[in-house]
């Protein structure tokens, strides 16, 4: 167990970490200084599926290796932050005769300030997740310029999804909260899925399905829920991969997209599901070339 770990009051509290951006040198994305900073963020931004891995040592606290298999993280981002800038995550506890629980989870800087917020959860807690209860139609879609080419129900095209040995290493040379079990033997036989390595499953390939009717411009992660089904997700091992868009829309700075996807085992069995909302600044699109984005 992670001994820098604090209880403070019923509220595990994690280590300050500095989450590295390695997409920085991107070009052209959110993560990349001279794009990001052109649209008025600070620097490039650290991927919110970096952050969601400060949180599995306090999960694993929390709730117990069950967490692996049954449980959820639930993360609506707020505020960006750039390549190591100082984070903790913090979790409340749940009632020590709890097998079914839901507790809320945020991540702060430094200085104070929250960078993200929402749920964690193991089972089956009648309470809806931070994003599930989250409304998805807060703003009129009116006519959408980046995504005009979708619609709420289209599909991704299913496809195979596998974590190899070498992404894998690859995420250990920078990944902020280590643990054994990403590496080594575990009770389920070998090495788990990182959060940002289980996010990559579930987006990275299915999304790429849609690319042909995405209009160009940066997007950022929104938020991300991810649930252990019949966890955990595995490296090195063959799924399947699919979903469906649930919600589009438009805020004053981006288009927007909600979508769901899930892993699935060759026979059909679910393993994990991921709910997702994906940015898109208008700034950064030819499409808003003739208008003044406020």
């Amino acid at each position: 167990m992670n001994s820098e770990i604090e209880l403070r009051d019923r509220l595990l509290v994690g280590p300050l970490r500095r989450s590295v951006n390695n997409a920085s040198k991107v070009a052209g994305s959110i993560h990349d200084d001279a794009t990001a900073t052109k649209l008025g963020f600070r620097g490039g931004t650290v991927a919110g599926s970096i952050h969601l891995e400060l949180f599995p040592p306090l999960l694993l606290k929390a709730f117990g290796q069950r967490w692996f298999e049954r449980g959820t993280i639930s993360m609506y981002f707020l505020n960006a932050t750039t390549d190591r800038e100082a984070v903790r995550a913090f979790v409340k506890e749940p009632a020590l005769d709890a097998t079914d629980a839901q507790v809320e989870i945020w991540i702060e800087r430094d200085d104070g300030m929250r960078v993200a917020e929402g749920t964690a959860s193991v089972g089956s807690p009648e309470e809806p997740s931070a994003l599930v209860r989250r409304p998805l139609d807060r703003f009129d879609p009116g006519e959408l310029r980046i995504l005009g080419g979708l619609k709420v129900g289209d599909q991704f095209e299913e496809c195979d999804a596998f974590l190899t040995k070498g992404a894998m290493a690859e995420r250990m040379k920078v990944i902020t909260e280590p643990m054994e079990w990403y590496t080594k033997p575990t009770p389920w036989g070998g090495a788990v899925a990182t959060p940002a390595t289980m996010v990559q499953l579930l987006y990275s390939q299915s999304i790429a399905t849609l690319r042909g009717k995405l209009g160009q411009a940066v997007g950022l992660f929104g938020a991300i829920e991810l649930r252990n089904i019949n966890g955990p997700v595995r490296a090195e091992h063959p799924y399947r991969v699919g979903g469906s868009i649930v919600a589009l829309g438009q805020s004053p700075k981006t288009e927007y997209m909600w979508f769901e996807t899930a892993l699935n085992e060759a026979d059909g069995k679910r393993i994990a599901e991921m709910r997702m909302l994906l940015r898109f600044m208008k700034a950064s699109s030819p499409k808003y070339a003739d208008a003044t984005v406020r």
